[in-house]
């Protein structure tokens, strides 16, 4: 679902822009400052409703400004996100009020690098599973109700090993919550192994490519060895005692993690900042490979200065590869280091002062 247009108001250092996206690449360049991060954040927030930068939501709202707005044309859709502080926030979809732009099926999917987001590679496990759980929803979207039913499950189970351990009920009542926290788990730990099977296959030759060198891997790990409910909640009835005393539950799917690694060393200990990175773009590489053959086409892929850190033979191998099908918009602070980037193809946006200049529109 290729996206036409962003339009923005108030968003970060934008009064107001409105640009064309190529269906191929776009290139946003400008000096350091100028406000290609923005724009790109503007674009994420347009087609998920929420920041890619920032947990504080109001820091993106124009200094001075009351709200902000953007609007993304996608594959004849539209969609709008209005934010105001201390509101909820405000989403449409071709003109009617929707909840969650999750939900729409209009909505296009997204991938981002931003050099930010290196705690996906190097930080908690929390930020790994979030976004494995994200990927087995762009993949199997049926399959997007597992994760918060567990949620859910999970939260029982721990607000009632807290009225175990005040005394107000006995220890037998968790054994229907050890039960559906048990069918949620396996379920969920079945979706996150499968996606994370597809995507292994892809990652290590992207990744040498790239030029990280070494054998590149991705393991999944869950804390639970079950193959079915019934062990699963076999394991939790073990360390109930445990749980109980320390009032939460500890062991299942909400304490997995994915291992990135290089020669079976995880990068988030041993690998350099330049490594990781090369790590990150590769993972979101391989998703978009496996989403493309999943769901018939690549996500749109937004790479915020990703050519910093890659040579010249890296670059162009960069970009013959966001060419060979999907959409990705890449900003950079020098034109040079994107191989083509004044191709007749590439649509390039030349950004300064909280302005956008549409200097070139694909053919």
């Amino acid at each position: 679902m290729l996206v036409e247009r962003l339009r923005v108001r108030d968003f970060r250092t934008y009064a107001s822009a409105d640009v064309a996206l190529g269906p191929s690449l776009t290139v946003v360049h400008g000096p350091n400052g100028a406000g290609k991060t923005n724009l790109l954040e503007a674009l994420y927030f347009g087609c998920t409703g929420r920041s890619c930068r920032t947990t504080n939501e109001r820091d993106v709202v124009r200094f001075d400004a009351q709200a902000a707005r953007v609007e993304v044309d996608a594959a004849g859709h539209h969609l709008a996100v209005g934010f105001q502080p201390g509101e909820a926030k405000r989403f449409k979809v071709d003109g009617v009020p929707v909840e969650r732009l999750s939900d729409s099926p209009s909505r296009p999917l997204v991938s981002v690098f931003l050099p930010d987001r290196l705690e996906l590679v190097k930080g908690p496990p929390a930020l790994r599973r979030s976004h494995v759980d994200q990927v087995v929803t762009a993949l199997w979207p049926s399959r997007a109700g597992t994760r918060s039913q567990y949620s859910r499950a999970l939260a029982q189970r721990n607000a009632l090993l807290g009225r175990v351990k005040a005394g107000r009920v006995g220890a037998a009542a968790l054994d229907a919550w050890d039960a559906e926290l048990a069918r949620h788990g396996i379920a969920l730990r079945d979706d996150r192994a499968a996606a994370v099977d597809r995507v292994a296959e892809a990652f290590p030759a992207i990744a040498a490519e790239l030029g990280l060198a070494g054998a590149a891997e991705l393991a999944y790990r869950p804390r639970s060895r079950a193959t079915t409910p019934e062990e699963l909640a076999a394991e939790l009835a073990e360390r109930r005692a445990s749980d109980v005393e320390r009032g939460f539950t500890q062991h299942g799917p909400h304490r997995d993690d994915l291992a990135l690694l290089r020669d079976r060393r995880e990068l988030r200990s041993f690998g350099s900042q330049g490594e990781q990175r090369l790590a990150l773009l590769s993972l979101l590489l391989a998703e978009r490979e496996v989403l493309a053959e999943e769901r018939g086409a690549p996500p749109l892929l937004l790479l915020d200065d990703v050519m910093s850190e890659l040579d010249a033979d890296r670059r162009g191998l960069l970009v013959r590869r966001l060419q060979a099908g999907g959409q990705a918009l890449i900003t950079t602070t020098d034109l040079g280091h994107v191989p083509g980037a004044d191709a007749g193809d590439v649509v390039r946006l030349a950004v300064a002062g909280g302005a956008v200049l549409q200097e070139a529109r694909a053919a």
